[in-house]
């Protein structure tokens, strides 16, 4: 099987095992969700989701952040891991969102790209979960599975990944595609412990028979 012809199986299977899959992240603000997902570095969505709720109550806007002094961020996110370096980029983050976008997060991946602790990952989450607009979240799920699978071979940085998807998978398709990888790298095809291959709906068409 030619691995678009591959793709499009995986999509299709997908899409009926997990036909509500979404973003974990909690958010009602795009400003919110690049703060959410530059917390999830090395963190769980669960544990991010349950610390911003403090940071928005004392700090409840793009402006309020930015004027934050870092060390008072870092104590509400230190329980996410990193607190000193995640702090830092969110002070940036709202800075640069405060001085040079007008508190508006930016919807193209080059202006998303030159914020700080914004790499590929984040911005284009915030491309399809935003601003509706293709997107491929090349997370450790994703990463993980499209190896597996064998939608691409043997290949793990996060951008090389993103660029053979590219080739494979229909744009309008991506950002769905990747929120399906999470949930069924979460609950089937684990990382942690032996995956549930006799579980799986791609047993059949899965590459890695694990």
């Amino acid at each position: 099987m030619r691995k678009k012809d591959l793709a499009l199986e995986v999509i299709n299977r997908l899409e009926k095992e997990y036909p509500d899959a979404s973003c974990s992240l909690d958010y009602n603000d795009a400003w919110k969700l690049l703060i959410s997902v530059r917390l999830a570095a090395q963190c769980t969505d669960e544990r991010v989701n349950k610390i911003v709720p403090g940071l928005y109550a004392k700090y409840p806007t793009i402006e309020a952040v930015a004027e934050a002094p870092v060390e008072e961020i870092e104590k509400i996110v230190r329980p996410c891991g990193l607190g000193k370096s995640k702090a830092r980029d969110i002070s940036l983050c709202m800075k640069m969102l405060r001085d040079e976008f007008n508190c508006q997060v930016p919807d193209n991946m080059e202006d998303l790209l030159k914020l700080p602790g914004v790499g590929r990952k984040s911005a284009n989450l915030i491309m399809g979960d935003v601003f509706g607009q293709p997107a491929i979240v090349t997370d450790t799920h994703c990463i993980r599975l499209c190896n597996r699978i064998g939608l691409v071979n043997g290949i793990k940085e996060p951008k090389k990944v993103e660029m053979e998807l590219w080739k494979i998978i229909p744009p309008e398709k991506g950002s769905d595609f990747c929120h399906r990888l999470v949930y069924h790298g979460r609950e089937i095809c684990t990382a942690r412990t032996t995956p549930y291959c006799d579980k799986c709906c791609l047993n059949d068409i899965c590459k890695k028979k694990i």
